[in-house]
């Protein structure tokens, strides 16, 4: 047994049923090196059960304190039904991209079963080109995406994980309830102990913030008013997902070009694309948009769990009609979000989350998504996560494409997940059905706004063409 840490119950605790907390992770498989060999549902059953034993989250159960007197605890090793968490889909004709990522909508749009280990695979056949997709439905609260990626690699063999018995998988005994309220008291005696760290960490921060010389933008300081745009309103339960890809070759050209980070590119390009979709649904676009983007403060390569990141808030130069001056400004506004996110100190929230009252907190959030139609401290959400740089390999066939997405969260029905793979800049898009008529929309005006900021770098806006197994 161990206890989530306040980060990762936060993310328990902010799920509703119109708000859902898990992440989705996308692998395209060709089948062509397999020759006759058969590869179904089964016989990728029997793959992820050979590599259980290094893919511990997928045996991590959920256990409620009696209570809610503390935080919840992962049971670590519990059986796992692959016929229930392995489950089939297939496709449509003719099986593209557009076929592919309404099934993935339709997936995003239910609920994992909280007294089940947190995750799900869909085994997709029906696919394009003779490929198939996995679909991986994995809770928040167990990883975030730098863990999601160290997960995916052990999965696909891109890292070795620990060494023991591939078929030794025996269970723990489920705590008694005195047992686990024992177990929560101690807890909150640790918790009170390390309180004074906590608070001279904050006052060092706030210390460091006051000291500063560099004058952060309105948009940075207190109170935080994101404006109110077609993103924001009351979510509904159904989800929505598009994806596209970028030769990563054409972003690192376009990106040295500018002289900027391939981070600044990501929200250049996610302005001026939602800068065309406020003048489309809101026919304005005249203040800075506010995105939560996750930094993380651990890149371990063995951490295959938990949440070690803080959302950093950049102000989206949205309403900036100039390209060139839009990828001016993004760069500055991530820079000053960075030194800022730095000065407070990045691990400020996650310690002080430890301390959150489980109760209060669920119960602020559901009448939070049920009322509250605008979100009070961001718009939308954007991550930009380095993923794998070789190859991976599931059950002897090659993993071609990878696409990721995180949550949207109460208020903001718009989340744009970048995720880099071998030579691929892949997009995903996830929001809800009262945000955009079709999220191919963001992903298509993400694309144009790339081709837009080619031309300010001098170079030609015809884009390499990237192998997909998922023809439009």
């Amino acid at each position: 047994m161990k206890r989530l840490s306040g980060w990762d119950a936060f993310l328990l605790y902010t799920e509703t049923p119109n708000v859902h907390m898990h992440t989705l992770k996308i692998a395209i498989i060709a089948l062509d090196d397999l020759g006759d060999r058969t590869f179904g549902i089964e016989e990728f059953r029997q793959v992820i059960h050979s590599r259980l034993y290094k893919l511990d989250p997928f045996r991590y159960q959920l256990v409620d304190i009696p209570f809610k007197f503390h935080h919840p605890m992962w049971r670590e090793n519990c059986d796992v039904d692959l016929e229930y968490h392995i489950r089939p889909w297939r496709l449509p004709a003719p099986g593209g991209r557009r076929e592919l990522d309404a099934a993935i909508g339709e997936i995003a749009s239910t609920q994992l079963d909280r007294s089940r280990p947190l995750w799900e695979m869909y085994f997709v056949e029906g696919l394009a080109n003779g490929r198939i997709a996995v679909v991986g439905k994995v809770h928040h609260a167990l990883a975030d995406g730098v863990a999601s990626a160290n997960l995916m690699a052990r999965g696909m063999d891109l890292q070795q994980g620990p060494q023991r018995d591939r078929d030794s998988y025996a269970t723990d005994p489920a705590p008694s309830k005195s047992e686990l309220v024992r177990s929560a008291f101690r807890d909150h005696l640790r918790q009170i102990g390390r309180l004074p760290a906590t608070v001279r960490y904050t006052a060092e921060g706030i210390g460091r913030v006051r000291r500063s010389h560099r004058k952060l933008s309105p948009e940075l300081t207190r109170p935080f008013t994101p404006p109110p745009s077609f993103i924001n309103h009351v979510l509904g339960p159904k989800r929505l997902f598009a994806t596209a890809t970028l030769a990563l070759a054409d972003v690192k050209e376009t990106s040295k070009a500018l002289g900027v980070t391939i981070n600044d590119l990501v929200l250049s390009m996610a302005s001026g694309a939602l800068r065309t979709l406020l003048l489309r649904y809101d026919g304005k676009a005249d203040h800075p948009l506010l995105a939560s983007v996750p930094m993380s403060f651990d890149f371990s390569p063995d951490r295959i769990s938990g949440n070690r990141f803080s959302g950093v808030l950049v102000a989206l130069p949205v309403d900036v009609d100039d390209t060139a001056e839009r990828i001016r400004r993004a760069r500055e506004a991530a820079n000053l979000a960075k030194e800022s996110h730095q000065l407070v100190g990045p691990e400020l929230v996650a310690r002080w989350a430890a301390y959150m009252p489980p109760a209060p907190v669920e119960a602020a959030f559901k009448r939070l998504s049920a009322k509250d139609g605008q979100n009070k401290v961001l718009n939308l959400n954007i991550s930009n996560v380095p993923g794998p740089r070789e190859r991976g390999k599931v059950g002897g066939a090659t993993v071609t494409e990878i696409y990721s997405v995180g949550p949207i969260t109460a208020g903001s029905g718009l989340n744009i997940t970048v995720w880099s793979y071998v030579d691929q800049l892949n997009i995903s898009v996830l929001s809800d059905d009262a945000t955009v008529k079709d999220p191919h929309e963001v992903t298509d005006a993400m694309l144009d706004e790339f081709g837009s900021i080619r031309r300010v770098a001098g170079l030609p806006d015809t884009l390499t063409v990237v192998e997909s197994a998922m023809p439009q």
